[in-house]
């Protein structure tokens, strides 16, 4: 693949001088999932040394291209999105005691084949605990769990707003790249 020349490269930019003015438009809101790895974190120091960085000269953009099949992003990454259908909650022996919940989750693969999982809340717990002791530095790349309830634990409203939070906790992880190929993911998909 040949690289891009710098003249092909600036017809893809928009500009007033060659593509005349535009005028403002409204984007539709987007309903998707945005990882927090995505987000712009502002920093407090900067890592670069001053020396290092010439500010009088634009740094020029780089494109890569993630298509190939041996690209080592698309080895890593296999998931598309991850959706929690439903849940099922599960009675105990006795009326109020041992019941639990069960999410049922889609997983869409990248070779577009769906994949079923049942979880409970606590196999998610432990996914986390798993990816944090085995990705300390990527702890912020991790959203926060949604909060547990004694009290509404079985409640629609409670559950809806948890299967919310699972569905954003495993979109996260399973789109991440650091993540996607762990083995820790796969025991948690897997067994």
């Amino acid at each position: 693949m040949e690289p891009a020349s710098s003249e092909s490269v600036n017809h893809l930019c928009p500009s007033p001088a060659r593509d005349g003015p535009k005028t403002a438009t409204a984007r539709p809101e987007r309903s998707s999932v945005v990882p927090p790895y995505w987000q712009r974190h502002e920093r407090n120091t900067s890592r670069l040394s001053s020396y290092s960085v010439d500010l009088s000269q634009p740094t020029p953009i780089s494109l890569e291209d993630h298509t190939l099949e041996g690209s080592e992003q698309c080895k890593v990454l296999w998931a598309k999105s991850v959706t929690i259908d439903d849940y099922v909650v599960v009675s105990g022996t006795a009326p109020g005691l041992g019941a639990y919940v069960v999410w049922n989750c889609t997983v869409e693969t990248l070779d577009g084949g769906p994949m079923k999982i049942r979880k409970r809340y606590s196999e998610f717990e432990e996914l986390r605990s798993k990816l944090v002791q085995t990705f300390p530095h990527a702890v912020g790349s991790m959203p926060q769990f949604p909060p547990k309830s004694v009290v509404s634990r079985f409640r629609p409203r409670f559950l809806e707003r948890r299967k919310q939070g699972l569905a954003y906790f495993l979109n996260c992880i399973l789109l991440n790249p650091e993540f996607a190929g762990s083995p820790v993911l796969k025991e948690f998909l897997f067994s």
